[in-house]
């Protein structure tokens, strides 16, 4: 155990990664009593209650620690001519599906940094451990998060976003490289940095004076031994995580991780508004075409995103099923949480001790 993770009261240099729409305290929970922590993903929430709810659930049910994640995106202001191009250029994908889109969009996932009640939330709970994503929380915000005691990590995917979150005063560092997936806790969603995870765990572990999480791509104990190799003091695993059952992952979904040879890869913004990796389907395919308009803003998108998923499903086609994935997919694997942390530390002990082997992606 090194101080980074005797800080965070854990065993294992291990984070589930708070995955919204798919982390469940079900798995939280089961990650934290291995040994690791496991991480509940806000931004989905349905309100600052149902996180309270999820909070009291955890705290009652262990006393390890577990790690609140936050949304931390700058909200985008009113385009109601951009939002229009966009629908409209949906409007044919839905016919073909016997549907409509959305007459209008509306901000779908709120951002912590305008949520005053969340933040209430988060003062009476105290949890040990408070994520962001997406950017950092007001000065404010911090200042309050930062009196309750909780250890503060940003994720960043750049050395400037690290400059920015150090200088604000956060705890740690998550260093997502461009083999994540789902939406990368990039600040601007206008900049795709493209810098890879080791790459970007070393350029941190030598600029920072702050513990670095490698995030993006980590799949085994091959990945994570040769991330702590980078400089990393901790890593956190998001796609190696989906299969577990305790996640909230329908069956197509694990299904379609677990295939082999696996299914490719790609980023795109067309989903939610903003870069997102996942896997190749006919929502990448043919909505994302060099032709199209401006996507709508995040998280307004995600309600026409949503909405084409729904009226695909309606009809009967899986093709625009929505899977986020990580470049590392091929190497899922089907394991309840509390196994996969074993099995992963038992991969990284063997790794350490062979320094031929790592890969990473």
């Amino acid at each position: 155990m090194n101080a980074f993770c005797a800080r965070l009261g854990i065993a294992y240099p291990i984070i589930q990664a708070p995955m919204a729409g798919v982390s469940t305290p079900a798995l939280a929970l089961a990650v934290s009593r291995a040994g690791a922590l496991g991480s509940l993903a806000t931004g989905a929430a349905a309100s600052p209650q149902a996180v309270a709810e999820q909070v009291a659930t955890l705290q009652a049910a262990t006393d390890r620690p577990f790690n609140v994640n936050l949304f931390c995106h700058q909200p985008a202001p009113a385009d109601d001519a951009r939002d229009a191009q966009w629908l409209a250029y949906l409007r044919p994908f839905f016919t073909a599906l016997g549907s409509t889109p959305p007459s209008h969009l509306d901000e779908l996932y709120p951002s912590f940094v305008t949520n005053d009640a969340l933040l209430a939330v988060l003062v009476a709970a105290r949890p040990r451990v408070i994520s962001f994503h997406f950017g950092l929380p007001t000065p404010a915000q911090l200042a309050t998060l930062r009196g309750t005691g909780a250890v503060l990590l940003a994720c960043v995917t750049t050395p400037a976003e690290a400059r920015r979150a150090e200088a604000a005063g956060v705890d740690a560092l998550v260093a997502q490289g461009v083999e994540a997936g789902g939406h990368r806790g990039t600040f601007d969603p206008a900049v795709e940095p493209g810098i890879g995870t080791l790459e970007l765990t070393r350029q941190l572990a030598r600029q920072s004076r702050l513990p670095v999480v490698a995030a993006g791509g980590l799949m085994d104990g091959a990945d994570i031994a040769a991330a702590l190799r980078a400089g990393a003091s901790a890593v956190q695993l998001g796609t190696a995580f989906v299969t577990c059952p305790e996640s909230a992952a329908a069956a197509p979904y694990r299904e379609a991780l677990l295939r082999q040879p696996p299914l490719p890869t790609a980023l795109t913004p067309v989903i939610s508004g903003r870069p997102a990796r996942g896997l190749v389907t006919r929502f990448v395919q043919e909505v994302d075409r060099p032709d199209r308009p401006p996507v709508a803003p995040f998280s307004r998108a995600y309600v026409a995103g949503k909405a084409l998923v729904a009226a695909a499903q309606q009809a009967g086609e899986a093709g625009f099923a929505v899977q986020w994935a990580g470049t590392g997919v091929g190497r899922s694997r089907t394991l309840p949480a509390a196994d996969l942390v074993q099995a992963l530390m038992l991969e990284v002990e063997r790794a350490l001790a062979d320094p031929g082997s790592a890969h990473v992606g």
